[in-house]
């Protein structure tokens, strides 16, 4: 078995993922800014280098919409190299990265070149939004007397615990570069999931599409962000929500 580091480990996504690492018999090393195993804010990189001495496979979860990645990037590549047994780097992208002009996508893609050319071993697996995500934006939405929703923008949200699933499967000492696209079993309109997310939550809103300008928001209604081919996925947001309600009582 492997030694793993996944980076952002108490998160949405890296929570699982260790999870699924541990359970499959590996020593997995979680580091994240409130880890109590490895507290390493990426960014700075301070305390980097014992967290990466030894590992084999390095899943990378760790990201902010806020900035940083690149840096945060920058520093794991180093340390890696420092490390000398790092023999993956396995990385989690976003669908669209290279056609959204959005100023988060354009992090992850750079990010993605970056790996692509540091000489170490990289595996990277785009996947479109998680239906935790979705289901946020139109909490903050459902606050409004209306529900206000991006006309025309369709989305295709997968389950994070079937994309847990794929990287644990990836993180291997074999990297396999840049993987198939992932996506959730539907496309959608945001409008659509809206109504949905009002009639589970018991909410009574009207929601409204509202159309924008520029060119992200174009890319996003030509379905940039999108993968068809990829709708690997098999938990819908309807379920997702179903599900949701059904923990919260």
């Amino acid at each position: 078995m492997s030694t793993i580091l996944v980076t952002g480990g108490t998160g949405t996504l890296g929570s699982q993922v260790v999870t699924r690492l541990r359970e499959a018999g590996h020593e997995v090393r979680v580091l994240s800014r409130h880890s109590p195993d490895h507290p390493v804010d990426l960014r700075d990189g301070a305390g980097l280098d014992a967290a990466v001495a030894g590992a084999e496979v390095v899943v990378h979860c760790a990201s902010s919409p806020r900035g940083g990645d690149e840096t945060a990037a920058g520093h794991l590549i180093g340390a890696a190299r420092r490390a000398g047994t790092v023999r993956n780097i396995v990385y989690i992208s976003i669908v669209g990265v290279d056609v959204v002009p959005l100023g988060y996508y354009k992090a992850k893609l750079r990010v993605e070149r970056m790996l692509e050319g540091s000489g170490l071993g990289v595996t990277i697996l785009r996947t479109t939004q998680f239906h935790d995500l979705v289901a946020q934006v139109m909490e903050r939405a459902a606050k409004l007397p209306v529900v206000p929703m991006p006309k025309g923008v369709p989305v295709q949200p997968i389950a994070v615990e079937e994309v847990a699933d794929r990287l644990a499967d990836l993180a291997v000492p074999v990297p396999a570069g840049r993987v198939p696209d992932m996506g959730g079993p539907e496309i959608r309109r945001l409008t659509d999931l809206a109504r949905g997310y009002l009639a589970a939550t018991g909410r009574r809103r009207r929601v409204v599409p509202v159309p924008l300008v520029g060119r992200t928001y174009a890319a996003f209604c030509r379905g940039g962000h999108l993968v068809p081919s990829g709708a690997v996925g098999k938990g819908t947001f309807a379920q997702y929500l179903a599900a949701r309600s059904e923990a919260r009582g």
